[in-house]
C-alpha cells in the first residue's frame, strides 16, 4: 500500500494510519490504496442511488400503475430506507472495511449469515449492473435514432435487443475503468456526480418554471386500482416499486472503507448525505414533472415517462441537453454499482469465501485493484443481458430481481444487528456515529420495513414478472424462484463445500493476531 506523503498531508496520513490499525484489528493487512476523501465517498453513495438514472428509468412504471398519486411512495420509501441507513451508519463507523454488507452481517450474525448476505449481495450487484445498463435504451434512442442500432424500435424485440447491445458497451467501459485503478474510477465518478447534481438542480428549476397545475394533482387517484382486490392500495403498492428501485445502494460509501481517509467518521456522513440529497432532489424532480406535464392522461407519460415530460415541457433542445446529463448519470451509476460489487467480492474472496478466492482476491501490483474480480463481475452482467435478449419485459424483470435480493441482503444485516441490540451485545465505535437510546426502535423499524418491502417486491404480479403474453406461472413467480434458488442453492454450497475452506488468506492476514481473529472458520 502506498502511504500518504509526509508534509502538508500530515493529518491525512495520521488518519490513514489510524484506520489501518482498525483494519488490522479485524485481522487484515492493509492492501488497497487509501486515497479517497469526503466527496469521493459521498459521490460513491449518491452515484449508486443516482437520482437521474432511477427517476428517468422508472417514472413511467410508477405513473402507469399508480397515476400521479404514486409520488407519495417516494417519501414513504425514504423514511423506511432512512431507518436502514441509520443502522448502517453505526456499522460503517464500527467496521471501516471493504465489503460493507458482507462484513457487517458476518460480525453481527456469524460467518454463516455473513456468507449468505454477501452471496446474495454479490449476485444482486451483478444483476443490478445489468439492470442499470438497460437504462441506456430508455434514454439514448430518445436523443437520436442513431442509437437504435437494432431495428427501428417498432419491432417486438427491437428495444430489448438494442438494450442488450448498449448495455454491454457500457459494462465494458465500467469494467475497464474499475480495472485500471481506484483513482481513475473516483475521478470519473466524482466528475459525473458533479454534473449530475448540477443537472438535477437545474431540472428542478426548469420544471418548476413550467408548472401548469396545482399540487392537488398528486392526490387524485383517478381510475387506477379498479378491478383489484385491494383497490387503489394494490395499485399503489405496485407503483411504489418505482421508488423502491431507486433509493438503495447508499452503503456503497462505506464499501470503499479501505480506500478512504478516516472512513469511520466520513462514511456515516456520506451515507446520510447521499440518501437525503437523493430524496430531496429526486422528490422535487418527480413532483414538478407531474405538475408540469402537458397532459397527465397522455399515453406517452406511461410509455416514455420522464423523458417525454422533459422534452414536451422544456422544448427539444433543452430536453436533449438534460437527457445527455441523464446518460452521464447512468454511466457513473453503473460504474459505482460495479465498484461496490468489486469490493464486496474482494472482501469475500479475501476470507476464502468464494470459489477461486485466492485468484479473485489478488491485487494487481500495477493498478492496486483486484482485476480478475472486476472482469468476472462485468462478464456475468453481460451474460445476464444476453440471456434476456429477446424478452420484452427485460426492464421490469431484471430490475425487480436485482432489487429484491438487495433488500434481502440488507435484512440479513439489520436483523442480526437487532438481535445483538436486544441481547445487549452491540457496542458502537467510541467517538463515532451512535443512535444511542434510539438504536432499538430505529432498528426494529428497519427490520419491519425491510421485511414488508421484500414481500411487496417478491409478490407474483403479472404486471412486473410477466407483463407481456403468454402468461406462465413460473414467470409470475420468477422473483421468488430466482431468489430462492440463489439463496438456498448458494447456502447449500457454502454449508457442504465452502465453509470448510473459510479463513483469511495468508497473504491478507495479520500474522500476529490470535487465531480466532485472524481466521473466521465455520
Amino acid at each position: 500500500m502506498a502511504d500518504t506523503p509526509p508534509g502538508p498531508e500530515g493529518p491525512a496520513e495520521s488518519a490513514s494510519s489510524d484506520q489501518d490499525a482498525a483494519l488490522t484489528e479485524l485481522g487484515y493487512k492493509p492492501g488497497l490504496k487509501r486515497t479517497l476523501g469526503n466527496f469521493h465517498t459521498f459521490a460513491a453513495g449518491i452515484s449508486y442511488i443516482s437520482i437521474l438514472t432511477g427517476t428517468f428509468q422508472l417514472f413511467y412504471f410508477g405513473v402507469s400503475f399508480g397515476g400521479p398519486a404514486y409520488w407519495w411512495s417516494w417519501p414513504m420509501v425514504f423514511l423506511g430506507q432512512l431507518m436502514v441507513a441509520l443502522c448502517f451508519c453505526e456499522l460503517a463507523a464500527r467496521f471501516p472495511v471493504a465489503g460493507s454488507v458482507y462484513n457487517w452481517s458476518k460480525h453481527c450474525g456469524g460467518p454463516h449469515v455473513g456468507w449468505l448476505a454477501g452471496w446474495m449481495m454479490t449476485v444482486a450487484t451483478m444483476v443490478s449492473l445489468a439492470a442499470v445498463a438497460l437504462a441506456y435504451q430508455l434514454t439514448l434512442p430518445q436523443i437520436s435514432s442513431v442509437f437504435q442500432v437494432i431495428g427501428d424500435g417498432t419491432g417486438k424485440y427491437d428495444a430489448a435487443a438494442n438494450a442488450v447491445l448498449l448495455g454491454a458497451i457500457l459494462i465494458l467501459f465500467t469494467t475497464l475503468v474499475n480495472a485500471f485503478g481506484v483513482k481513475l474510477m473516483a475521478t470519473i465518478n466524482s466528475g459525473g456526480v458533479f454534473i449530475e447534481l448540477i443537472a438535477a438542480v437545474a431540472l428542478v428549476v426548469l420544471l418548476g418554471v413550467h408548472i401548469t397545475r396545482g399540487p392537488s394533482a398528486i392526490v387524485e387517484t383517478g381510475g387506477y386500482g379498479q378491478g383489484q382486490s385491494l383497490g387503489y392500495l394494490g395499485a399503489f403498492l405496485t407503483a411504489s416499486l418505482a421508488s423502491a428501485y431507486v433509493m438503495y445502494g447508499f452503503d456503497t460509501a462505506s464499501s470503499l472503507g479501505e480506500e478512504s481517509i478516516d472512513p469511520a467518521h466520513n462514511a456515516p456522513r456520506a451515507i446520510l448525505r447521499a440518501l437525503v440529497a437523493s430524496f430531496l432532489i429526486g422528490g422535487l424532480i418527480l413532483l414538478f414533472a407531474l405538475l408540469a406535464a402537458p397532459d397527465l392522461h397522455a399515453k406517452e407519460l406511461s410509455v416514455d415517462g420522464l423523458q417525454y415530460v422533459v422534452k414536451a415541457a422544456l422544448g427539444h433542445t433543452i430536453g436533449v441537453v438534460v437527457l445527455w446529463c441523464v446518460v452521464i448519470a447512468i454511466t457513473v451509476c453503473a460504474l459505482s454499482v460495479q465498484t461496490a460489487g468489486l469490493r464486496l467480492a474482494f472482501a469475500m474472496a479475501r476470507d476464502n469465501n468464494l470459489p477461486g478466492g485466492t485468484k479473485l482476491a489478488r491485487i494487481s501490483p500495477r493498478f492496486q485493484t483486484p482485476v480478475l474480480a472486476t472482469c468476472l463481475i462485468g462478464v456475468v452482467a453481460v451474460v445476464i443481458l444476453v440471456v434476456n435478449i429477446n424478452q420484452p419485459q427485460i426492464f421490469s424483470v431484471v430490475t425487480s430481481i436485482a432489487i429484491v435480493m438487495i433488500y434481502v441482503a440488507y435484512l440479513l444485516v439489520t436483523l442480526p444487528l437487532l438481535v445483538q441490540r436486544l441481547r445487549g451485545q452491540w457496542t458502537t465505535a467510541p467517538g463515532s456515529f451512535s443512535l444511542g437510546r434510539f438504536g432499538i426502535p430505529v432498528n426494529i423499524l428497519a427490520v419491519l420495513w425491510g421485511a414488508a418491502m421484500t414481500v411487496n417486491l417478491l409478490w407474483p404480479r403479472a404486471a412486473v414478472y410477466n407483463a407481456t403474453g403468454p402468461q406462465h406461472w413460473y414467470l409470475r413467480w420468477g422473483g421468488v424462484l430466482f431468489v430462492g434458488v440463489v439463496g438456498v442453492g448458494g447456502f447449500l454450497y457454502y454449508w457442504f463445500v465452502q465453509r470448510r475452506q473459510t479463513g483469511v488468506l495468508a497473504e491478507h492476514a495479520v500474522d500476529d493476531l490470535p487465531e480466532p481473529m485472524a481466521h473466521g472458520g465455520p
